[in-house]
């Protein structure tokens, strides 16, 4: 296999071509906010009444980045920031030209920045163009907080101490917030950071930006930040130091089983500590995670399994160096192998920048034993180190151990044999152009299994240019058939996959339609002989109106050759015979409606052919309606008709989940998620109760409910109530 060293050597040429010209001129160079030591006490009210205020420069000028990138913003934006020794202060006026409403979802944090008036703050402490923080607000003053990672992609389950505040007023409304020093992590010393911000509009459909951004490109992009001027070092944050302790009680019944009702009684702790301005520990004992959102459920019509992303937030938080690393179907780690049916006793987790170059993750988990079913204690070990190359890439690697302690494979009977241990090493080449138009990634991964020797690695490379009226790309993986990530997410091996991808894009001057344009994409799979097993090829269509609605329309054609037996149903009826070919044609359409009607609605539709000379309807529908702010009602239904020969015969399935939000305040909120699932036979019903009764401190009520629809029965059910506490030493 020569394409990763020849993929490899071409991004690394592209890439110091490009490092070149990012040394003759940063992006936004000229944009600078002063930032001065504030001259009066700052009250979080919304009330512009200080005199720290007054004498604090302004950041105004915005430019439109949509419905188009070359011209002034229409809205006024106005940005006012300050200091103290313990904090920083943000004060933005967003100016309207009526009185409103203002178009929000709710007031339940981290929003959708596209379906919301709001404001966000982009910061790169490091100013590497990388990593950084974002914080933010909706009209209506629900928060907004992330980490940034991969140079513009925010990780919204990072949730922090800060204190912020919303007023509307007749032609503006204004937010203010104080952000503690001990809340981010900045490189010590630096006085210049990368910074912008970015607003959303609903009424005016605009989007702007203080530091101009292309509009193919998010306004999260930290290659077009502007800079931060501090009047001299940053504060030292000081001795850093939460405890994050945590009460449980519930109580579970499984009807099922017949068993009697199961009490819990439980307490853990989480701990945060600052090693340096830019380096954390995270430690972990006993943690819960009853008050993670459930998993929403799909019908189930592929070969392989599929991906539920993680949700526990000790694994999301800063974990963007660990989860990240290799592709989307190629992830050597996913935190959700960890902690899978054994409770999980202790971890620790190091993280953050050594300094402006290097950066560091290191993460130990310890799960108990599950006597049930014959699973061992086991430790997972994951090391990750990465250093940025030329103006805005980096080099990555990656270990990973998975350990099942004081086992014997041969000494168990009749239960399922664990590996003794399972271990994964990798490297990554990461490309990321100054202005963000070319982006790739090279990747090698070895795994180490007893027992399983040759053809037990990986590799991918992919390439990307993207311009206002292009995007083109080029991936492709290999996977060998004893590559082995017990830890990680891989659902097949032993294939080639080649992926060649054209979009083209055309923006009219005026009318109704924002861009439209075709793209075409053609995905193959070989085997390890470079013998064809699967392929689609698609033609899309995409619109995109001034309004933000936007219409797809489709076209595709299927080739498998199964490499397994396959229910095409996966119901448990007959399977279809391995070596079997299925050829198919396909149509469909997709459509999602404007954002800032009260009324929202998204449908799509596809039909066509579907293995052994059947057909396969699919529509899917999902409505939303809020009373805004305070409650967001809505409906997803999935409807799946299936006609192939005997012994499949016809099969429907629905699949359909109302849901309802209700925020009564920005630190009050209920949750209600019912799902229906015809294929899997269960009704689930979870609801969430979360009052944050000081920031960052949580009490949760949680009920769940399983049932079986025919006949109408509970399974099982269990209620828990969970009071978080976080405070600083």
């Amino acid at each position: 296999m020569r394409i990763i060293p020849r993929a490899l050597c071409l991004l690394c040429c592209i890439s110091v071509s490009l490092a070149a010209k990012a040394q003759q001129q940063k992006k936004n160079e000229s944009y600078h906010l002063r930032i001065k030591r504030a001259v009066s006490p700052v009250k979080i009210d919304g009330i512009i009444d200080e005199q720290a205020w007054q004498e604090a420069d302004a950041a105004t000028n915005f430019h439109m980045v949509l419905p188009m990138d070359t011209s002034a913003a229409r809205l006024r934006t106005d940005v006012r920031m300050t200091y103290d020794q313990q904090h920083i202060y943000l004060l933005v006026e967003s100016y309207t030209p009526d009185a409103g409403p203002y178009m929000v979802e709710s007031l339940r944090r981290d929003f959708a920045f596209l379906k919301n008036d709001n404001f966000l703050l982009f910061m790169d402490p490091f100013d590497d163009q990388t990593n950084g923080f974002s914080f933010g607000a909706n009209a209506a003053g629900a928060q907004w907080d992330g980490l940034m990672y991969d140079g513009g992609k925010v990780d919204l389950s990072w949730d922090n101490k800060w204190t912020s505040v919303v007023k509307n007023y007749k032609d503006k409304w204004v937010f203010e917030a104080a952000i503690p020093f001990k809340t981010i992590r900045y490189k010590k010393g630096i006085t210049h950071w990368g910074i912008n911000f970015s607003r959303n509009d609903l009424k005016t459909t605009e989007k702007s930006a203080w530091a101009p951004v292309p509009r193919q490109f998010a306004t999260a992009s930290l290659a077009y930040t502007g800079s931060l001027d501090w009047d001299t070092v940053p504060p030292a944050a000081g001795p850093n130091i939460s405890l994050i302790p945590y009460l449980l009680g519930g109580i579970a019944k499984d009807y099922d089983k017949g068993t009697p009702s199961k009490f819990r009684r439980d307490i853990g702790l989480d701990a945060k500590v600052a090693i340096t301005s830019s380096l954390n520990l995270d430690l972990t004992v006993n943690p819960d995670f009853s008050q993670v959102d459930v998993d929403k459920q799909v019908t189930n019509l592929d070969r392989f399994e599929l991906f539920f992303p993680e949700k526990r937030q000790f694994f999301l938080e800063n974990g963007d160096q660990f989860s990240n690393f290799g592709y989307s179907t190629i992830r050597p780690f996913f935190s959700r192998r960890i902690g899978l049916g054994a409770p999980i006793h202790f971890g620790a987790r190091l993280s953050g920048k050594l300094n402006k170059d290097w950066r560091l993750g290191v993460m130990n988990m310890q799960t108990g034993k599950q006597e049930e079913i014959g699973l061992p204690a086991q430790n997972f070990t994951v090391a990750a180190l990465q250093r940025r190359v030329f103006s805005r890439s980096n080099v990555g690697f990656l270990f990973i151990n998975k350990e099942s302690l004081n086992y014997d494979p041969a000494k168990v009977e009749d239960k399922p044999v664990y590996s003794r241990y399972n271990r994964n090493v990798g490297l990554e080449y990461n490309l990321a152009s100054s202005n963000n138009f070319w982006t790739g990634k090279a990747m090698l991964l070895k795994s180490y299994s007893p027992g399983k020797t040759g053809h037990d690695f990986a590799h991918a490379a992919n390439l990307q240019y993207t311009s206002k009226a292009w995007n083109i790309s080029w991936q492709h993986e290999y996977v060998g058939r004893n590559y082995n990530a017990e830890v990680g997410y891989v659902p097949r091996q032993g294939y080639i996959k080649l992926m060649p991808q054209v979009t083209r894009l055309f923006f009219p001057q005026s009318g109704v339609v924002l861009s439209h344009g075709p793209q075409v994409t053609s995905t193959w799979f070989l085997n390890e002989k470079f013998r064809r097993t699967d392929n689609e090829s698609m033609l899309n269509y995409g619109i995109v109106f001034r309004k933000r609605n936007t219409l797809n329309i489709w076209a595709s054609n299927t080739y498998i050759q199964l490499l397994n037996p396959f229910d095409p149903t996966n119901t448990g009826k007959d399977s279809l015979k391995t070596g079997t070919r299925h050829n198919w044609n396909t149509v469909g359409a997709d459509y999602v409606s404007k954002p800032q009607s009260l009324f929202t609605y998204a449908f799509s539709a596809r039909y066509g052919g579907y293995y052994e000379d059947g057909t396969r309807l699919m529509t899917n529908a999902e409505l939303g309606y809020r009373f805004q702010p305070y409650v967001s009602i809505a409906l997803s239904a999935n409807y799946n008709n299936i006609r192939l020969p005997q012994p499949w015969g016809n099969n429907s399935f629905w699949l359909v989940g109302p849901r309802l939000d209700v925020t009564m305040t920005n630190t009050l909120f209920f949750t209600g998620f019912m799902q229906y699932n015809e294929q899997q036979k269960n009704i689930n019903l979870n609801t969430r109760f979360q009052w944050r009764y000081r920031p960052a401190s949580d009490l949760f009520v949680v009920y769940t409910d399983n049932y079986l629809p025919e006949p109408f029965y509970v399974k099982n059910r269990a209620l828990v109530l969970k009071l978080v506490y976080w405070f600083n030493i």
